[in-house]
Protein backbone atom coordinates (compact mmCIF):
# COMPACT_ATOMS: atom_id res chain seq x y z
CA UNK A 1 0.00 0.00 0.00
CA UNK A 2 1.37 3.51 -1.31
CA UNK A 3 1.23 6.18 1.43
CA UNK A 4 1.99 9.54 0.38
CA UNK A 5 4.13 11.80 1.94
CA UNK A 6 2.07 14.33 4.35
CA UNK A 7 2.75 17.63 3.66
CA UNK A 8 1.40 19.79 6.01
CA UNK A 9 0.37 23.17 5.68
CA UNK A 10 1.27 26.26 7.87
CA UNK A 11 -0.30 28.59 9.10
CA UNK A 12 2.52 31.60 7.19
CA UNK A 13 1.66 29.63 4.30
CA UNK A 14 -2.15 29.54 4.73
CA UNK A 15 -2.02 33.15 5.20
CA UNK A 16 0.04 33.89 1.97
CA UNK A 17 -2.34 32.29 -0.08
CA UNK A 18 -4.80 34.39 1.13
CA UNK A 19 -3.10 37.73 0.87
CA UNK A 20 -2.39 36.43 -3.13
CA UNK A 21 -5.69 35.49 -3.75
CA UNK A 22 -7.00 38.86 -2.31
CA UNK A 23 -4.54 40.68 -4.48
CA UNK A 24 -5.80 38.67 -7.43
CA UNK A 25 -9.44 39.43 -6.64
CA UNK A 26 -8.76 42.86 -6.04
CA UNK A 27 -6.76 43.27 -9.41
CA UNK A 28 -9.75 42.05 -10.74
CA UNK A 29 -12.54 43.66 -8.85
CA UNK A 30 -10.63 47.04 -9.64
CA UNK A 31 -9.90 46.17 -13.44
CA UNK A 32 -13.96 45.82 -14.49
CA UNK A 33 -14.03 45.64 -18.18
CA UNK A 34 -10.29 46.07 -18.75
CA UNK A 35 -7.76 43.03 -19.42
CA UNK A 36 -5.84 41.53 -16.15
CA UNK A 37 -2.77 43.24 -17.59
CA UNK A 38 -4.18 46.61 -17.34
CA UNK A 39 -6.07 45.97 -14.81
CA UNK A 40 -2.76 45.30 -12.47
CA UNK A 41 -1.07 48.01 -14.07
CA UNK A 42 -3.68 50.33 -12.54
CA UNK A 43 -3.27 48.75 -9.46
CA UNK A 44 0.10 49.53 -9.62
CA UNK A 45 -0.24 52.91 -10.59
CA UNK A 46 1.61 52.78 -13.95
CA UNK A 47 -1.28 52.14 -16.56
CA UNK A 48 -0.97 54.71 -19.82
CA UNK A 49 -4.79 53.63 -20.54
CA UNK A 50 -5.96 57.28 -19.65
CA UNK A 51 -3.41 58.85 -21.68
CA UNK A 52 -3.86 56.46 -24.54
CA UNK A 53 -7.55 57.83 -24.34
CA UNK A 54 -6.79 61.72 -24.10
CA UNK A 55 -4.89 61.62 -27.01
CA UNK A 56 -8.13 63.41 -28.78
CA UNK A 57 -7.89 65.96 -26.69
CA UNK A 58 -4.08 66.47 -27.07
CA UNK A 59 -1.55 69.25 -27.66
CA UNK A 60 -0.02 68.46 -31.05
CA UNK A 61 2.76 70.07 -33.28
CA UNK A 62 5.25 68.40 -36.23
CA UNK A 63 9.08 68.58 -36.61
CA UNK A 64 11.35 68.11 -39.00
CA UNK A 65 12.65 65.31 -37.62
CA UNK A 66 12.17 61.51 -38.46
CA UNK A 67 10.96 59.25 -35.82
CA UNK A 68 13.98 58.11 -33.93
CA UNK A 69 15.71 61.07 -33.77
CA UNK A 70 12.57 63.12 -32.33
CA UNK A 71 11.91 60.24 -30.01
CA UNK A 72 15.51 60.06 -28.55
CA UNK A 73 15.60 63.78 -28.12
CA UNK A 74 12.45 64.26 -25.92
CA UNK A 75 13.44 61.33 -24.07
CA UNK A 76 16.55 63.27 -22.99
CA UNK A 77 14.98 66.49 -22.67
CA UNK A 78 11.87 64.83 -20.19
CA UNK A 79 15.48 63.48 -17.64
CA UNK A 80 16.95 67.22 -18.38
CA UNK A 81 13.85 68.82 -16.61
CA UNK A 82 13.03 66.13 -14.11
CA UNK A 83 10.33 64.52 -15.28
CA UNK A 84 10.10 60.90 -14.17
CA UNK A 85 9.61 58.58 -17.36
CA UNK A 86 7.52 55.61 -15.79
CA UNK A 87 6.80 53.43 -19.38
CA UNK A 88 8.38 54.07 -22.41
CA UNK A 89 7.13 51.44 -25.16
CA UNK A 90 8.21 52.18 -28.75
CA UNK A 91 5.30 49.92 -30.10
CA UNK A 92 2.71 52.42 -28.90
CA UNK A 93 5.30 54.69 -29.90
CA UNK A 94 4.74 56.81 -26.50
CA UNK A 95 6.77 57.84 -23.39
CA UNK A 96 4.51 58.14 -20.08
CA UNK A 97 5.75 60.57 -17.33
CA UNK A 98 5.20 62.16 -14.30
CA UNK A 99 5.83 65.76 -13.97
CA UNK A 100 8.34 65.23 -11.54
CA UNK A 101 9.26 62.36 -8.64
CA UNK A 102 6.54 64.75 -6.61
CA UNK A 103 4.09 65.42 -8.60
CA UNK A 104 2.80 61.96 -10.07
CA UNK A 105 -0.16 63.77 -12.61
CA UNK A 106 0.93 61.46 -15.62
CA UNK A 107 1.48 62.77 -19.15
CA UNK A 108 1.99 60.74 -21.85
CA UNK A 109 3.90 61.76 -24.98
CA UNK A 110 2.82 59.77 -28.66
CA UNK A 111 5.13 60.04 -31.38
CA UNK A 112 3.85 59.40 -34.81
CA UNK A 113 6.26 59.07 -37.74
CA UNK A 114 4.55 61.75 -41.21
CA UNK A 115 7.30 60.56 -43.32
CA UNK A 116 11.09 59.70 -43.28
CA UNK A 117 12.19 63.20 -41.85
CA UNK A 118 9.03 64.10 -40.12
CA UNK A 119 6.95 63.61 -36.79
CA UNK A 120 4.08 65.05 -35.52
CA UNK A 121 3.84 65.08 -31.00
CA UNK A 122 0.88 64.74 -29.27
CA UNK A 123 0.84 65.57 -25.90
CA UNK A 124 -1.81 64.29 -23.27
CA UNK A 125 -2.46 64.23 -19.70
CA UNK A 126 -5.76 64.19 -17.29
CA UNK A 127 -4.40 67.32 -16.11
CA UNK A 128 -4.98 70.81 -18.27
CA UNK A 129 -2.00 72.63 -16.76
CA UNK A 130 0.35 69.77 -16.91
CA UNK A 131 -0.49 69.24 -21.03
CA UNK A 132 0.11 72.91 -21.56
CA UNK A 133 3.45 72.71 -19.19
CA UNK A 134 5.22 69.77 -21.14
CA UNK A 135 3.93 70.50 -24.61
CA UNK A 136 5.41 73.82 -24.16
CA UNK A 137 9.12 72.89 -22.78
CA UNK A 138 8.96 69.73 -25.08
CA UNK A 139 8.28 72.37 -28.24
CA UNK A 140 10.34 74.65 -27.48
CA UNK A 141 13.20 72.72 -27.12
CA UNK A 142 12.59 70.63 -30.08
CA UNK A 143 12.31 74.40 -32.25
CA UNK A 144 15.77 75.96 -30.25
CA UNK A 145 17.30 72.57 -31.39
CA UNK A 146 15.74 72.87 -34.81
CA UNK A 147 17.11 76.58 -34.89
CA UNK A 148 20.61 75.64 -33.91
CA UNK A 149 20.89 72.76 -36.88
CA UNK A 150 19.88 75.34 -39.38
CA UNK A 151 22.47 77.91 -37.98
CA UNK A 152 24.97 75.27 -38.11
CA UNK A 153 23.99 74.01 -41.89
CA UNK A 154 23.80 77.51 -43.16
CA UNK A 155 27.44 78.33 -41.27
CA UNK A 156 29.15 74.95 -42.79
CA UNK A 157 27.49 76.41 -46.32
CA UNK A 158 29.37 80.17 -45.83
CA UNK A 159 32.17 77.86 -45.06
CA UNK A 160 32.11 75.99 -47.78
CA UNK A 161 32.04 78.64 -50.48
CA UNK A 162 35.71 79.87 -48.70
Amino acid sequence: MYKSPSHQVTKSQVKMGLIMYGLVLCCVTVSGCVGFKEGLRGFRGISTKILEEGKTNAIYKSFNYDYNTCYLKVKGMLQDIGAYIYAADNRKRMIAIYVSEQDTTPVGIFFEGLDKANTKIQVTSPSLYAKETISGKIFSALEKSLKAKKVEVELNAIEGKK
